[in-house]
């Protein structure tokens, strides 16, 4: 924070409905105690005696400054309202990723802002993603639901398992690993759920 500086309050904002916890997704933004938090991530669990929590990671939009905390799956949160631009990625310029819009503009982020992607941002990849603003400035981009990728390296399979049930790590080529079904071998293409993370299904070359 600078010295000097007054953090401007947001007052909330009567015409928004409010959202659950659990109803807050990574990389939408959350008005808390006047401050417009980005969450980065947002895990949902079930704790004891059947009630569910949601672990969020957040990054405060006007100071910088990240923390951590848990919420009640069913405690109130307002949501901001952020404009989205299509974009596709560019290239890498340490320290900055370099979105591109149809427009020719161009969106630098660093991978802290990226936290929630990064796992799946490879070179080459085509996915028109959403750059996510607040008060004009790109804060994050978001992924498509589904995307596909491609296995650098593998384990052999089990010999004549064809039925997806069996899981074992395959690595990605930016180093991610995922779980992928035991008949996947190294240059397929998957399906992976960026929501999750998730395997699911073995996928066509991207054209």
């Amino acid at each position: 924070m600078i010295r000097g500086l007054e953090i401007p309050y947001l007052h909330p904002n009567p015409d928004i409905s409010m959202k659950t916890a659990q109803e807050m997704k990574p990389n939408s933004v959350a008005l808390i105690d006047g401050q417009p938090w980005l969450i980065q991530k947002a895990e949902f669990t079930k704790s004891g005696r059947n009630s569910a929590i949601v672990k969020m990671k957040l990054r405060n939009l006007l100071t910088g400054s990240s923390t951590e905390t848990v919420y009640k799956a069913d405690d109130k949160l307002e949501p901001v309202i952020l404009d989205r631009v299509a974009v596709t990625y560019s290239y890498y310029s340490e320290p900055n990723y370099v979105f591109m819009d149809e427009e020719f503009n161009q969106y630098e982020l660093n991978k802290d802002d990226l936290e929630s992607v990064m796992p799946f941002i490879v070179d080459g990849m085509t996915d028109v993603c959403e750059a996510v603003f607040f008060e004009g400035k790109v804060v994050s981009v978001d992924l498509p639901t589904t995307i596909v990728r491609q296995i650098t390296y593998t384990e052999g399979s089990a010999r004549g398992d064809t039925s997806g049930k069996v899981m074992k790590p395959a690595k990605l080529s930016n180093g991610t690993e995922v779980k992928v079904a035991d008949f996947c071998e190294i240059d397929d293409w998957i399906e992976i759920d960026t929501r999750t993370g998730e395997y699911k299904s073995r996928a066509k070359a991207p054209v």
